[in-house]
């Protein structure tokens, strides 16, 4: 048997970085740690020298995560938190022929879009990820787009920042009388739906999990009734060749006057350049929307909703709360190792 090594594409941040580390040491495996996305590298250096590698390249430049996947002798598993593409070509480079091929991917968090499902299953390649473990934190900050649009927190901010003792042409709406319609009805949704109904919201789901009437939340029969009869629409579902371009332009015409759209799920299920001429025509139902994640992110990051004043942007920060990384992290490194033990009982493994 090989040695168990992995490939920290991006490590947990700050001090949640030990954490990671100390779990990974704690199984026994072999640590090459990639400094160019830690905070304090000289520090880090520091710290794990004698106990971890220490390597500094851009994961998301295909090339050069090839050859630090290969580099002495090969990794087993790689471990990724910001969604690093690991495509065809990445996989057969690195998963075929020798003891020490790639064997295990990881994902600190639920989504696993950034891999090659198919590829990965035809060379052995299992895909584990953390299910779950930041359900909490964007069902919060989906709860604070909400809270900041129906209000019009920006507008406001941006107007007093310029001196403008700005007040609304209309009263804004209470929350108990808003319709939130959920696009998903998994854990980040089921945790979203509690909080709004705890703030008086009426909410709306449509999706494949479980029926949530004992929780208050009524399910649509349809996209289209949810979009109807929905003043926010959040959405929360994995971007896959059946949700690419499920909301486009026909769908955001028809949502109700005055509706607004949140997206913490993944960029490619809203179609954003439809998205961003809906925000641009002042006669077209949805006033406004916040975006957290997008079709292109990271170093490529570009989007037609740039300027609009009407689109609260973010990058892809939902997610991104202490307990919710640092459960991430640990039940990533728990997950990769059990993998590479031969021990799969339990381990959430994504198949497509």
């Amino acid at each position: 048997m090989g040695r168990n090594r992995i490939l920290l594409l991006d490590a947990a941040p700050g001090d949640l970085l030990r954490v990671e580390l100390e779990r990974l040491l704690g199984h026994g495996l072999e640590v090459t740690l990639n400094l160019r996305r830690v905070a304090d590298p000289a520090r880090a250096r520091y710290d794990w020298d004698g106990r971890v590698a220490f390597t500094d390249f851009d994961p998301f430049d295909e090339a050069a995560l090839i050859a630090a996947t290969l580099r002495d002798g090969g990794h087993r598993a790689v471990k990724s938190r910001a969604g690093v593409p690991m495509r065809a070509g990445f996989l057969a480079a690195t998963a075929a022929g020798t003891t020490e091929a790639l064997r295990v991917i990881g994902r600190a968090g639920a989504g696993t879009d950034h891999v090659d499902l198919g590829a990965a299953a035809r060379l052995g390649v299992a895909v584990t990820h953390t299910p779950g473990s930041n359900a909490d934190a964007v069902a919060e900050f989906a709860l604070a787009q909400l809270l900041a649009l129906s209000r019009d927190l920006v507008q406001h901010n941006a107007a007093s920042h310029r001196g403008d003792w700005r007040t609304p042409a209309s009263p804004s709406r209470a929350l108990s009388e808003l319709t939130l319609g959920i696009l998903g009805l998994g854990r980040t949704d089921r945790a979203l739906a509690g909080r709004a109904r705890a703030l008086g919201l009426t909410v709306l789901g449509l999706g494949r999990g479980p029926a949530a009437e004992e929780d208050g939340v009524r399910r649509a029969g349809s996209l289209t009734e949810l979009l109807t009869t929905s003043d926010v629409l959040s959405v929360h579902l994995p971007l896959t060749a059946r949700t690419r371009g499920l909301i486009g332009r026909r769908e955001l015409a028809s949502v109700r006057p005055g509706a607004v759209l949140l997206n913490t799920a993944r960029g490619g299920i809203v179609d954003e350049a439809a998205l961003a001429d809906a925000l641009r025509d002042p006669g077209h139902p949805l006033a406004a929307a916040a975006v957290d994640t997008f079709e292109h992110e990271h170093a490529a990051f570009a989007s037609p909703l740039f300027g609009l004043p009407n689109a609260l942007l973010t990058p892809h920060v939902a997610g991104m709360t202490r307990g919710a990384m640092a459960e991430a992290a640990v039940r990533c490194a728990d997950h990769v190792a059990a993998l590479l033990a031969g021990r799969p009982e339990g381990v959430p493994v994504a198949t497509g």
